[in-house]
């Protein structure tokens, strides 16, 4: 019963708002001492367990790593490189950055993207950025509109491109599933069989970026024909 008085710290800890990593701290030296443990066994067992599971909290690491490069202006960096090119729209680039994702989780490189390390601080600025060249200043309902597309293309390449890669969580799974109802498979067959629907989704998220430049321009047109008119009664 006594080696749950680490439980306790925490929530004390926790309630009076001490910095976690004390609370966590102390309750880990408190559920060793409770257990029987000397000091300096309670302090090995909570290094030994940080050592093995440091690659956790490597993650975490990124965090404030993002936020210091867009401190430093990462995404007001992005938005002026990509209006250097004149030919680049919104849509051609999320389809590039899509390939290179889909491509890249193919292969197993699952981190090389993703929302908060990617498409926040480079790809939706890069976007915006492409659809300010040709256009000028966006709406709000434009700019969630990209900065949605941005996320839905980092998804859907992620998700239809990882099941390539053979040593994936995702092929053990269906592997699993599938010899639990008596068909037994080769992970190589179910990624080899993977290729197509990767394909597939491809062509139609494809497409759909294309789009997405006409949409842009439609809505885009007709707010500006909105704000035209309403200038146009506001010096009647």
């Amino acid at each position: 019963m006594l080696t749950l008085l680490g439980v306790a710290v925490l929530v004390v800890g926790f309630i009076v708002r001490i910095h976690p990593l004390l609370v966590v701290a102390a309750a880990a030296i408190a559920t060793s001492l409770s257990a029987g443990m000397s000091p300096i066994e309670g302090i090995s067992t909570l290094g030994k367990a940080f050592n093995d599971n440091r690659y956790v909290s490597l993650v975490w690491l990124i965090l404030p790593v993002i936020g210091l490069l867009e401190r430093a202006g990462l995404q007001e960096r992005a938005r002026a490189l990509v209006s250097r090119v004149r030919s680049a729209t919104t849509g051609r680039l999320l389809l590039m950055y899509f390939v290179i994702r889909q491509l890249s989780a193919a292969l197993g490189l699952t981190s090389l993207g993703g929302h908060a390390q990617m498409v926040r601080p480079l790809i939706a600025p890069m976007a915006e950025g492409a659809a300010e060249n040709r256009y000028g200043p966006l709406p709000d309902r434009a700019r969630w509109l990209i900065r949605a597309s941005a996320a839905a293309a980092d998804n859907v390449a992620l998700f239809f491109g990882e099941d390539i890669f053979l040593a994936i969580a995702s092929i053990l799974l269906i592997k699993g599933f599938l010899e639990q109802n008596g068909i037994v498979v080769e992970p190589l067959q179910v990624s080899i069989w993977a290729i197509p629907t990767a394909v597939l989704a491809l062509l139609v998220h494809g497409t759909r970026l294309l789009l997405l430049d006409r949409r842009l321009q439609r809505e885009l047109a007709r707010v500006s024909g909105v704000s035209r008119t309403d200038t146009g009664e506001a010096r009647e």
